[in-house]
């Protein structure tokens, strides 16, 4: 019966919207801890440019639904104008027979559910084709967000499965737009999977000019460096403690959650043994602008990204990242920091910073600028507005991605 009230509601509602508005449905597993905040499960990038967008659209007017895993929460809960639609939780059913029921089974019931126009996916993998088999059964829009660039390799590396690497081809062949964040995203799929993308970069909330002025002030002497994100093999943490091992001079914050593996459990083994880098662990979401503020510079070790959240959050807050990784060159070619490829380079790069105000005020600045023309909210999500409409109405894509402000 109470499923029955929420389809009935998402029908009534759709009639409001008809003038204009759009009824959207994100499908967003792990999102509901980016929307009740703290330490609640799983955050990553993805989940808090869901709980993100969710929102902005909900504030224009228009009628939004997330799909997440059963994580406690009642099923059609309401957050800031976001109706939160529960499938099965993530550890339900039997091994070797919970991908179909109840994983698929539940996905299909709550898409049914939020009876949306246009359903919008963030993130390579086998939901992408179960969400775009639906839409494509169902009569309703499908858009694909590319969140890391092995999505776009053809021999998709990260996906170990068949199942999934099947799936994901299926729902990318069959999504009503695919959406990427870089140039190079762009070329990757039309060289692997000859298929088009409209370029949007992502949204990303920062200071505004009067906090961002203040932050001198808790910046001032400062010579800390930020590693933040998951700690992952991918994300090779074992790069910066070799390089706070080379530097013992300088003062290192090391934050994020740690998965579950030997290797990630090594490296926290191992910072806790480097006077000069402080192992923070998982930090909430409210936390998080203090080490920002605090920092002097941001240090990447990826071996590969697709475009983090936390370059955007640093190049917000004036911060110059020091990088083994640089999405479409744009670290180089805007100034707003250094590019290196071992950690001879790495180090270099952050004394240089570190001990050259003028060249450190030119890389913050930089980056503050690109931020303020290509990733505020303001800027971005009018876009992602008017792919949604183009999509709904049947209009042929175009491009609105910028990704060009020079400093």
């Amino acid at each position: 019966m109470e499923n029955d009230a929420l389809h009935n509601d998402a029908r009534s509602e759709r009639s409001t919207t008809a003038g204009g508005k759009i009824h959207i449905c994100f499908v967003a597993h792990l999102a509901y801890g980016a929307f009740v905040g703290g330490r609640h499960g799983f955050i990553g990038g993805v989940e808090r440019q869901t709980a993100l967008m969710a929102r902005w659209f909900a504030k224009r007017g228009h009628a939004v639904r997330v799909l997440t895993w059963d994580e406690g929460q009642q099923d059609g809960t309401e957050i800031d104008g976001v109706r939160i639609l529960t499938m099965c939780r993530k550890e339900a059913g039997i091994k070797g027979v919970r991908f179909f029921w109840p994983k698929w089974t539940s996905l299909v019931a709550a898409l049914k559910r939020a009876d949306a126009d246009v359903y919008y996916q963030n993130c390579g993998e086998y939901v992408t084709g179960q969400v775009a088999l639906w839409c494509r059964r169902q009569g309703r829009k499908f858009v694909y967000s590319i969140a890391s660039d092995p999505d776009c390799d053809a021999r998709l590396p990260e996906m170990h499965k068949l199942r999934e690497r099947v799936l994901y081809r299926y729902g990318l062949k069959r999504a009503d737009r695919v959406i990427v964040q870089t140039r190079r995203q762009r070329e990757m799929l039309q060289t692997g999977f000859q298929r088009n993308a409209v370029l949007i970069p992502m949204p990303c909330p920062g200071p505004s000019e009067e906090e961002y002025a203040g932050q001198e002030r808790d910046r001032n002497g400062s010579q800390r460096v930020l590693w933040l994100g998951r700690i992952c093999e991918v994300k090779r943490p074992d790069r910066l403690l070799d390089l706070a091992e080379a530097c013992p001079d300088i003062p290192f914050d090391f934050v994020g959650p740690a998965a579950d593996t030997e290797y990630c459990r090594q490296v926290c083994e191992r910072a806790k043994t480097l006077r000069n880098v402080v192992l923070h662990g998982p930090a909430a979401r409210e936390r998080v602008s203090e080490f920002y503020r605090q920092a002097r510079i941001m240090c990447c070790t990826s071996d590969f990204e697709g475009f983090p959240n936390t370059f955007l959050e640093a190049w917000s807050h004036g911060l110059p990242i020091v990088s083994t990784f640089d999405p479409d060159g744009l670290i180089a070619e805007n100034n707003m920091g250094v590019v290196a490829s071992d950690q001879q380079g790495l180090a270099a790069g952050i004394r240089t910073l570190l001990n050259d105000h003028q060249c450190w005020q030119s890389a913050s600045q930089a980056a503050r600028q690109y931020y303020l023309c290509n990733h505020t909210v303001d800027a971005v999500m009018p876009k992602f507005e008017n792919v949604f409409r183009e999509v709904m109405n049947g209009s042929s894509c175009v491009n609105e991605g910028v990704m060009s402000c020079q400093s």
